[in-house]
Protein backbone atom coordinates (compact mmCIF):
# COMPACT_ATOMS: atom_id res chain seq x y z
CA UNK A 1 0.00 0.00 0.00
CA UNK A 2 2.78 2.61 0.54
CA UNK A 3 3.88 2.64 -2.93
CA UNK A 4 0.15 2.55 -4.07
CA UNK A 5 -0.19 5.55 -2.16
CA UNK A 6 3.45 6.95 -2.82
CA UNK A 7 2.55 6.66 -6.42
CA UNK A 8 -0.94 9.02 -5.85
CA UNK A 9 0.26 11.32 -4.09
CA UNK A 10 3.09 12.03 -6.88
CA UNK A 11 0.44 11.82 -9.55
CA UNK A 12 -1.85 13.85 -8.08
CA UNK A 13 0.39 16.71 -6.97
CA UNK A 14 2.39 16.21 -10.68
CA UNK A 15 5.87 15.70 -8.77
CA UNK A 16 8.40 12.48 -8.55
CA UNK A 17 8.16 9.80 -6.81
CA UNK A 18 11.34 9.95 -5.77
CA UNK A 19 10.51 12.99 -3.76
CA UNK A 20 8.25 11.17 -1.60
CA UNK A 21 9.24 8.76 1.37
CA UNK A 22 7.47 7.68 4.51
CA UNK A 23 8.71 10.48 6.20
CA UNK A 24 7.84 13.32 3.59
CA UNK A 25 6.46 16.00 5.45
CA UNK A 26 3.85 17.29 3.08
CA UNK A 27 4.08 21.10 4.09
CA UNK A 28 7.23 21.21 5.05
CA UNK A 29 9.20 19.13 2.63
CA UNK A 30 6.72 19.57 -0.60
CA UNK A 31 5.61 22.77 0.13
CA UNK A 32 1.83 21.75 -0.19
CA UNK A 33 -0.83 24.40 0.31
CA UNK A 34 -4.73 23.91 1.16
CA UNK A 35 -5.96 23.74 -2.43
CA UNK A 36 -3.31 20.62 -3.26
CA UNK A 37 -4.33 19.01 0.46
CA UNK A 38 -7.63 19.08 -0.53
CA UNK A 39 -6.89 17.66 -3.85
CA UNK A 40 -5.12 14.90 -2.04
CA UNK A 41 -7.73 13.85 0.51
CA UNK A 42 -10.04 13.99 -3.20
CA UNK A 43 -8.22 11.32 -4.23
CA UNK A 44 -7.30 8.93 -1.27
CA UNK A 45 -11.41 8.98 -0.75
CA UNK A 46 -12.38 7.94 -4.61
CA UNK A 47 -9.17 5.85 -4.66
CA UNK A 48 -9.93 4.02 -1.58
CA UNK A 49 -13.98 4.48 -0.87
CA UNK A 50 -12.98 6.17 2.39
CA UNK A 51 -14.03 9.64 3.93
CA UNK A 52 -11.41 11.87 5.41
CA UNK A 53 -13.46 14.08 7.57
CA UNK A 54 -11.88 17.90 8.15
CA UNK A 55 -10.55 17.27 11.75
CA UNK A 56 -8.48 14.30 10.69
CA UNK A 57 -6.80 16.27 7.78
CA UNK A 58 -5.00 18.54 10.47
CA UNK A 59 -3.30 15.18 11.29
CA UNK A 60 -2.04 13.93 7.95
CA UNK A 61 1.35 15.40 8.09
CA UNK A 62 3.68 13.03 6.40
CA UNK A 63 3.06 10.63 4.36
CA UNK A 64 3.45 7.40 6.96
CA UNK A 65 0.53 9.71 9.18
CA UNK A 66 -1.67 8.88 5.55
CA UNK A 67 -0.47 5.49 4.95
CA UNK A 68 -1.34 4.55 8.90
CA UNK A 69 -4.86 6.62 8.31
CA UNK A 70 -6.18 4.48 4.91
CA UNK A 71 -4.88 1.06 6.43
CA UNK A 72 -7.27 2.16 9.56
CA UNK A 73 -10.38 3.36 7.49
CA UNK A 74 -9.75 1.27 4.24
CA UNK A 75 -10.75 -2.26 5.51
Amino acid sequence: MKEEIINLIASTLEISKDMINENTNLTKDLDLESLDLVDLVVAFEEKYGIEVLDEDIKNLQTVKDIIEYIEKKHV
